[in-house]
């Protein structure tokens, strides 16, 4: 009896003491998968918490470019649960004053991140509620202070794992500032004078079919019905880049094979196609802050 009271008491301990995750760790880069870099920020989150459970949105984001990166986490962080932790690393300014920062949105989840515009979306769409710049004298990987180009490793990869097991409070995290972020600008979606304004923020690279930031409801407001054409104007800073006519329509299939088409896509966002054709490419088409779309009937 005085045998299993020592075992149960033993097991209690164990289990009291261990550190278990409460939530996701979700890293998202421009590292890609030619080297150690992500392994590496892997590795010291499993240093700090090895029962973590680690997942990755991606890291082909094209390098440097902080707009994708932020799209990407519009696409991706809506369907993840509260208290998932983003560790976001798209960072050209590495090592110099902009800042090493964890924001807290009002749906509850953590952004680990440079503050250089990566959150752009995430402020718009999710909120937020609190953002802590990051104490590197308490959350930095120890033995790497005189290391200044690889913050994902030595600051994030560290701080986004100590915040998803638990080792620290959202408050440990460091100072509180405003709860605002660098913001990028660029075209919203809008209706005025009878044509619909917006924003190419993202191409379905697998297709070459053009995403805009459109909404249903504000393109509805053109009065258009399935079937109709509509004129379409595309410029990139100011240049025009493409203008032609094409109809509305609900699917691919509904426009003659290698003609243009425009769609409602998965997000329900206006979007510009060729059927069993690449837009994109056949009209030189990219994505980012200086593309913009105008509609009319």
């Amino acid at each position: 009896m005085k045998k299993s009271l020592i075992l149960l008491i033993t097991f209690l301990a164990t289990i009291t003491s261990r550190s278990w995750p409460q939530a996701a760790l979700v890293f998202l880069t421009d590292f890609g998968l030619k080297d150690g870099a992500v392994a590496c920020m892997k590795g010291v989150a499993f240093g700090v918490d090895p029962n973590l459970k680690m997942f990755d949105v991606t890291h082909e984001i094209p390098s440097y470019n902080i707009w994708e990166a932020g799209y990407q986490l519009k696409q991706t962080a809506p369907y993840w649960p509260p208290g998932t932790v983003f560790v976001a690393v798209v960072d050209p300014g590495v090592g110099t004053e902009r800042k090493s920062i964890v924001a807290k949105t009002k749906t509850g989840h953590y952004f680990v991140t440079p503050d250089n515009g990566t959150l752009t979306f995430i402020a718009e769409d999710l909120g937020l509620a609190e953002v802590r710049q990051i104490d590197e004298n308490v959350n930095r990987l120890a033995g790497s202070e005189k290391s200044y180009t690889f913050h994902g490793r030595d600051v994030y990869a560290y701080t986004g794992a100590r915040l998803a097991a638990g080792v620290i409070m959202f408050e440990q995290v460091g100072p509180a500032l405003e709860p605002q972020v660098v913001m990028i600008p660029y075209e919203k979606a809008r209706f005025e004078n009878g044509v619909v304004h917006g924003n190419i923020p993202i191409l379905d690279a697998q297709y070459g079919n053009i995403w805009t930031n459109i909404d249903a409801a504000t393109f509805k407001q053109l009065g258009i019905e399935y079937g109709a054409m509509v004129s379409v104007q595309i410029k990139n800073e100011g240049r025009v880049v493409f203008v032609g006519k094409m109809p509305y329509v609900r699917t691919f299939g509904e426009a003659p094979v290698g003609r243009p088409l425009l769609y409602l896509n998965s997000l329900l966002n206006v979007s510009f196609a060729i059927n069993q054709g690449n837009f994109a490419k056949a009209h030189g088409i990219s994505s980012g802050p200086g593309w913009q779309v105008k509609i009319e009937k």
